[in-house]
């Protein structure tokens, strides 16, 4: 056996983070590495030595094996942790450390191969006896033999990349006529993201449920299981909830799903933290239902913090002494006896529910993950406040873990540490993610992967912003704006005017029309702040930074708020609002491009245009495919026109805000 002395994460971020955490307490030094983005990240502040790997670009820093080998040498580092993603499941970067010497801490580099490739594990499933979906997973790729396979399976059929990951290069499709478009940008995504284009064909279950058990295995031929998670709150086949133990399903089917995880880890010689991944059909009810293997992630998953909840292990300490060459800390019967209570995660990305959950980026100035947490609560984050989210990465802001007793009491305690975390001013998905919590739907256990579709409007709300907002951007003017320290009475801002009580107005921009006048009257002992009709008395009571404490109409009310010369960002217990101060000198000049402008929703690369200039087009019609922080999106006529001005070619990179063409009406 090697005890590893110091340990290099080949990752960044909040796993990098999290694995130093272990890592430390059990007296091992750490290195990070970091790209030119992250010269100022937490993960290399957190940890005893850094090394720089490169640009930004993950194609030339974090994904470079011999840049992170180079870097284990030079810093005297006897292993390597990859975390997930990047080259956490390269079998040839596996076998680079172990040629130098160098422990990896995760599975072989053929255990790797085994399940890399989704056709080639299914079959080898099949051989171990575990159930697989009904599909096509054969090497002739060719549209005929593909249109041909996905008639044979019977539509709907699922296109998956087999070396995919995270949603990326797959592809609903209903019906003969789709499967072309779908298969041509499957295979492109396949290739941008991984590298290999190659598809297989799954039959499409309708109303599923995404169970996963948590595998491990030593060298020793032990080999157990930590029980299930669900994943199946998704919005483009990417886990946004996941909880431990799965709701609903019984101690038989438990047990099942863990032995058919355990023959899957066996049958390929597995060692170290490994997923084995499930899709349930539930159209019948989840009692009983029929489970298929869809693959494994030979990785230490996202979602583990809830495993390590439930059964009170730290799985990165198993990673690490695994690696070692230890034996499994635990039997399976020993697990059995421990596992209790219920955990939930949420997954706060720098997205935008409201633009079809788009990814954002920009800074964040308010989020503090190190805060003291109440009961059961934990928060794994790669970033605070003062850090951004860039394009070059994965927009994941943070793991919102909670654990209690039982189910009810986990959520409600994720919900109120959902409400206690303000972020701003960068975008995210934090008040979609407490709807989602808290949906009777959700509570009640009945979730399957078309949840998030199937109660869309009370899940993604139309965004209006009320007179109380316009309230609360105003107190947080006047509670952030300097005050004079001179001893003139009359340098006071006080908005006294000779005879009259003192007002002030402050205006903000509305989505159309006239803008929002505030009219605030009185020295603050209270205050009289008038919205068109509604009219409330107001007393600042305390603001500490962003935390602000008010008292409306007799009710206190606790908010934070960031503010500046243009915008207001306003963030209360379920709701964030971001305002625009209205600049009183031409702020309504009609919008110089005109109507029927398609700009950049962010930055990114111009895959394919499929329009030409003075083509005539319908409203809905697909304009231009950008690739943006890996995902694909598609730009489509907000209505019909004429194409006029085109300005984007294939292959080129596109700022933010770029113009790429106009619609002129018909």
């Amino acid at each position: 056996m090697r005890k590893i002395r110091k340990l290099l994460i080949a990752n960044r971020g909040e796993i990098a983070v999290r694995v130093m955490r272990t890592a430390k307490a059990l007296g091992i030094r750490t290195v990070a590495v970091y790209s030119d983005a992250d010269a100022k990240a937490w993960h290399v502040e957190a940890a005893d030595e850094a090394v720089h790997i490169g640009p930004a670009s993950a194609g030339e820093s974090y994904l470079v094996g011999t840049k992170l080998l180079d870097a284990a040498k030079r810093t005297g580092a006897d292993a390597i942790h990859p975390g997930y993603g990047f080259l956490s499941e390269n079998p040839g970067f596996a076998e680079a450390c172990e040629a130098a010497g160098i422990i990896f801490v995760g599975p072989t580099a053929d255990a790797m191969r085994a399940m890399a490739l989704k056709g080639a594990a299914k079959a080898l499933m099949e051989e171990a006896k575990v159930p697989v979906v009904p599909g096509y997973h054969g090497g002739d790729q060719s549209l005929e033999t593909l249109t041909r396979e996905a008639a044979r399976v019977g539509y709907p059929v699922l296109l998956k990349a087999v070396a995919g990951g995270g949603g990326k290069g797959m592809r609903k499709v209903y019906g003969e006529s789709e499967i072309a478009a779908a298969v041509a940008a499957a295979k492109r995504e396949g290739e941008n993201s991984f590298g290999d284009g190659t598809l297989l064909i799954e039959k499409l279950i309708e109303r599923p449920r995404h169970i996963e058990v948590q595998v491990f295995a030593d060298t020793h031929g032990n080999a157990v299981h930590l029980f299930e998670r669900d994943c199946s709150l998704q919005r483009r086949h990417q886990k946004v909830v996941e909880e431990a133990p799965a709701p609903g399903i019984s101690a038989e089917m438990r047990r099942a799903m863990g032995d058919a995880a355990v023959r899957a880890a066996k049958a390929i010689g597995y060692r170290g933290a490994g997923t084995v991944e499930f899709i349930v059909d539930v159209a019948n009810g989840i009692d009983g239902a029929p489970f298929y293997f869809m693959e494994m992630n030979t990785r230490l998953q996202v979602e583990h913090p809830v495993t390590e909840a439930i059964t009170g292990e730290d799985l990165v300490a198993w990673q690490l002494k695994v690696a070692e060459g230890e034996a499994l800390p635990r039997t399976q019967d020993e697990i059995d006896a421990t596992v209790k209570g219920h955990a939930v995660e949420v997954r706060l990305y720098a997205e935008d529910p409201d633009k079809g959950f788009l990814p954002a980026t920009g800074p964040i100035d308010l989020f503090d993950p190190m805060r003291p947490l109440g009961p059961g609560c934990r928060i794994d984050a790669g970033v605070r406040a003062g850090d951004a989210v860039t394009i070059h990465y994965d927009p994941m802001v943070a793991k919102m873990i909670a654990y209690g007793p039982d189910r009810a009491t986990a959520i409600d305690r994720l919900i109120a540490l959902m409400e206690e975390t303000p972020v701003a001013p960068l975008v995210t998905n934090r008040d979609f993610l407490i709807r989602a919590l808290d949906h009777p739907v959700f509570r009640s256990g009945d979730v399957h992967t078309g949840f998030i579709a199937e109660h869309e409007a009370a899940l993604i709300p139309a965004k209006t912003v009320t007179a109380m907002d316009h309230v609360l951007a105003t107190l947080a003017i006047i509670a952030h704006r300097p005050h004079t320290t001179a001893h003139d009475p009359w340098d006071v801002r006080d908005n006294f005017k000779v005879n009259l009580p003192a007002a002030e107005n402050f205006l903000f921009d509305a989505e159309e029309g006239e803008p929002v006048k505030v009219t605030v009257t009185g020295r603050g002992l209270p205050y009289r702040v008038e919205v068109g009709d509604t009219v409330v008395t107001v007393s600042l009571l305390a603001a500490d930074g962003a935390a602000i404490s008010a008292m409306i109409d007799g009710m206190t009310e606790h908010f934070h708020a960031l503010t500046g010369d243009d915008d207001v960002h306003i963030v209360t217990a379920r709701a964030t609002r971001h305002l625009k101060r209205h600049a009183r000198a031409g702020a309504h000049d009609d919008d110089a491009d005109g109507p029927g402008t398609i700009v950049t929703p962010m930055p990114g690369k111009v895959l394919e245009v499929k329009v030409k200039e003075g083509d005539v087009v319908e409203k809905g019609q697909p304009l231009l495919i950008l690739e943006a922080m890996k995902m694909e999106q598609t730009l489509t006529a907000p209505r019909a026109g004429t194409v006029k001005g085109l300005a984007a070619r294939a292959g080129e990179q596109v700022a933010d805000g770029a113009l790429l063409l106009t619609i002129e009406e018909a």
